[in-house]
């Protein structure tokens, strides 16, 4: 099967379910709580934003900096990643030009960190799962 027919399908769908309870049993932090609070009030606009990006191109990454010059290790390391695998055609979002979707991303995905990177409008994960699938030799080309 293709890399996004694993990630779409039971084992994807089981990776995901972990990685999502592991960080939901984590404690909440106050910035945490008020961030809940102002989603759930409702930023429609900017879950469309975001949404409307994720499905926009094959494979999408929200980081931290542009591909020619990351501004953190982990936006580096998931560049590089794709670099070695033939992948330079993709959506870079550079969530320091705009807090929205900083913020809105991680709530789009319910997942706390930057990177994301997302294929074929799925979440794929961070830096750590791109470096896992790298390491058992899940990237392809």
């Amino acid at each position: 099967s293709t890399e996004s027919e694993r990630y779409r399908g039971r084992e994807g769908m089981a990776l995901r379910t972990l990685l999502r309870n592991t960080y939901a049993a984590r404690p909440q932090t106050s910035g945490q709580l008020l961030w809940r609070s102002y989603c759930a009030a409702g930023d429609d606009a900017v879950r469309d934003r975001i949404k409307k990006i994720v499905e926009g191109d094959k494979l999408v990454v929200f980081m931290k900096g542009v591909p020619e010059a990351p501004q953190c290790g982990f936006s580096n390391n998931v560049v590089q990643l794709l670099a070695m695998h033939g992948q330079k055609d993709y959506t870079a979002v550079n969530v320091l030009e705009d807090q929205d979707i900083r913020e809105g991303v991680k709530k789009f995905s319910e997942w706390p960190t930057i990177p994301q990177v997302y294929l074929d409008g799925e979440f794929i994960g961070g830096c750590d799962i791109m470096m896992s699938m790298y390491k058992s030799g899940e990237l392809s080309a």
